[in-house]
């Protein structure tokens, strides 16, 4: 195979007319020029070079040689350009996944600023639960996974990837406007204990953390709808089909709700960056900064 090292000290060999001259520009020794140029003729089964005792001559191969090199030098310079970029983290593809309330309240302005500051890579986003984003982190279909665990329902994951927390946010309790508890301050969850409840889908981790949270209030919800949207939720307690408890990425202003918090230490939900330890770069650095800082102007 033909060296790109041998084939640049060609073209500089046939630009400046000598050994010598290409030894001074590419600050090499006269001898490494010879010997390179003897490699490359082994390699290329060309004669390049007519020699004689004081000096060289190029051949028609030389010629045509460096010519045609000149176009394969070219790709690899730019291929060189390209890696350096995609390792600095400006250019190349980031592949996020995310459950739909970051996706709403943390992705636009960090995505955003993550656009303004490396125009060169391309962002692509897929939501999804955990259980769906997880494989395809693990098999390297996405670069980093958004993902939740409540304090009452840990989530887990392997050991193997790499974890970030990105923001602790509080749950509220949602109300229609002029229930009895509405301005009664923070809430006593037990209070609650004949309300119907919007929930979580069954099985999920809200309607666990939700299970566990009545158990040690002393009862269990009665749950008469179930969506992992919040927009659906707020919607049914506006209502007054029932009451609910909500993280705080899933508040917003609603007509006909009151959000309040519990009394107490108030029950909590961690959002996470996940991402293979192996896959790391500083553009999932770079993400992460920007996701980091948007979660830190919510909290």
């Amino acid at each position: 195979m033909l060296s790109p090292h041998q084939l640049h000290t060609l073209r500089t060999v046939l630009a400046t007319g000598s050994y010598a001259a290409a030894a001074a520009e590419l600050r090499y020794t006269p001898s490494a020029v010879s010997q390179q140029m003897t490699a490359l003729e082994r390699a290329s089964g060309l004669q390049l070079f007519e020699r004689s005792a004081h000096s060289i001559r190029p051949t028609p191969h030389a010629q045509l040689l460096a010519e045609r090199a000149a176009e394969v030098l070219a790709l690899l310079d730019g291929l060189d350009r390209e890696v350096a970029a995609i390792a600095r983290g400006e250019a190349g593809q980031l592949r996020i996944g995310s459950f739909p309330t970051a996706s709403a309240r943390l992705l636009p302005a960090a995505l955003a600023t993550l656009r303004r500051q490396r125009p060169g890579v391309e962002i692509e986003v897929d939501e999804g639960e955990l259980a769906e984003l997880l494989p395809r982190l693990l098999s390297g279909e996405l670069d980093l996974a958004l993902a939740y665990r409540y304090d009452t329902a840990p989530a887990g994951w392997p050991a193997r990837l790499a974890e970030t927390e990105l923001l602790r946010e509080p749950l509220s309790l949602l109300l229609p406007a002029g229930h009895r508890l509405a301005d009664t301050g923070p809430v006593r969850l037990a209070a609650l204990a004949a309300e119907r409840w919007v929930a979580p889908l069954a099985d999920s981790p809200g309607a666990l953390n939700l299970d566990r949270l009545a158990a040690r209030a002393g009862f269990s919800p009665r749950v008469s709808y179930r969506s992992n949207d919040y927009s659906v939720v707020r919607g049914l307690v506006a209502a007054g089909l029932g009451v609910a408890l909500v993280p705080r990425l899933g508040l917003a202003d609603t007509e006909g709700v009151l959000a309040t918090p519990l009394q107490g230490r108030p029950p909590r939900r961690a959002v996470l960056a996940l991402h293979r330890p192996a896959a790391g770069s500083s553009l999932i650095a770079a993400a992460l900064e920007a996701i980091r800082a948007t979660s830190s102007a919510l909290a």
